[in-house]
């Protein structure tokens, strides 16, 4: 598969015209068609249904344009970083992150860290914890923000403490009238868990909250990401279980709880690649540092069962 019928096929699937696609590549139409049936082939599927007019894709085809447009866009938003990071000497650093780590510091780190270095690039991508494993050791990214540490040999992970659980609860149901919920309270709720995949991920954290204490979680739901689970415990689908500093996510239909547990918390881990000195890594790795440092909010009890160094160890 060749980028340039990756190309072709978005140009075919938009238009759903050969005629015109060919028009909007500066190609003639034939040699696009064979481009196309190649594509086709290779793949081993049907993208496109010819026997109706207009031409229309087939689910596969819907598929692979979905994609194909994702791919491309990425490819571009590469050629464009590299074009202005040659053009005016910038370096560049990569951030993965996880969704709850924008309701904390990181924000503020970001600002005031791009303010003190106007001459480094920082690109922002929304990984999984697993997802941000292989980002880093590929040099996609050069830090990563999770609530796991996965045991790699590559790889770094630096504990920035420890951040409470609270829960979320549709804002009609009988328990958003209780001031504290006991964890036991929700083992027969439906209990809604993000990210579905990939796994392992925050919802086996939350899974082993319950499991440690004893309590079966009976009924579960799961999501792709934070905002789609407090969506479904809006509707009153279930309730979910969310970092402390999500609150700031204020919503009308749904409410808040503190749990009466004790240890109910979820970890907030930095990670680098292993030996990477780099000057813009260090210095960012500093301004961590201190924003955890200074911040009242940010939890700081260990935690036994992570694998990660904690922050200045």
């Amino acid at each position: 598969m060749e980028l340039r019928q990756l190309r072709y096929f978005e140009a075919v699937a938009s238009t759903l015209n050969f005629s015109r696609a060919a028009e909007q590549l500066h190609i003639a139409q034939p040699p696009l068609s064979r481009q196309i049936q190649q594509l086709e082939d290779e793949l081993g599927v049907q993208l496109l249904d010819r026997t109706t007019r207009p031409m229309k894709l087939t689910n596969a085809g819907s598929f692979f344009y979905d994609q194909s447009v994702q791919v491309l866009a990425r490819i571009r938003e590469m050629r464009e970083a590299t074009r202005r990071l040659g053009a005016g000497g910038r370096r560049w650093m990569g951030i993965g992150f996880v969704p709850s780590s924008l309701y904390g510091f990181l924000p503020r780190v970001l600002r005031e860290f791009s303010l003190q270095h106007e001459n480094l690039e920082i690109s922002l991508v929304e990984l999984t914890s697993v997802q941000q494993v292989e980002a880093l050791k590929s040099g996609r990214i050069d830090i990563g923000f999770g609530r796991l540490s996965i045991r790699d040999e590559a790889l770094e992970h630096i504990l920035l403490g420890e951040e409470r659980l609270v829960v979320a609860l549709p804002a009609q149901s009988a328990l958003a009238a209780q001031p504290c919920i006991a964890l036991k309270m929700l083992a027969d709720q439906v209990l809604v868990l993000y990210p579905a995949a990939p796994r392992p991920s925050f919802a086996d954290q939350v899974l082993q909250q319950f499991a440690v204490r004893g309590y079966p979680v009976r009924r579960t739901y799961e999501a792709n990401g934070l905002q789609t689970a407090l969506g479904l415990v809006a509707v009153g689908m279930g309730v979910t279980l969310v970092p402390e500093s999500v609150q700031i996510l204020h919503r009308d239909d749904v409410v808040y709880r503190p749990l009466s547990d004790e240890g109910v918390t979820t970890p907030r881990i930095m990670t680098i690649r292993e030996g990477d000195t780099s000057s813009h890594v260090t210095a960012f790795r500093e301004a961590v540092a201190a924003a955890v440092a200074h911040d009242a909010a940010a939890p700081t009890r260990p935690n036994a069962a992570s694998n990660a160094t904690p922050l200045g160890g």
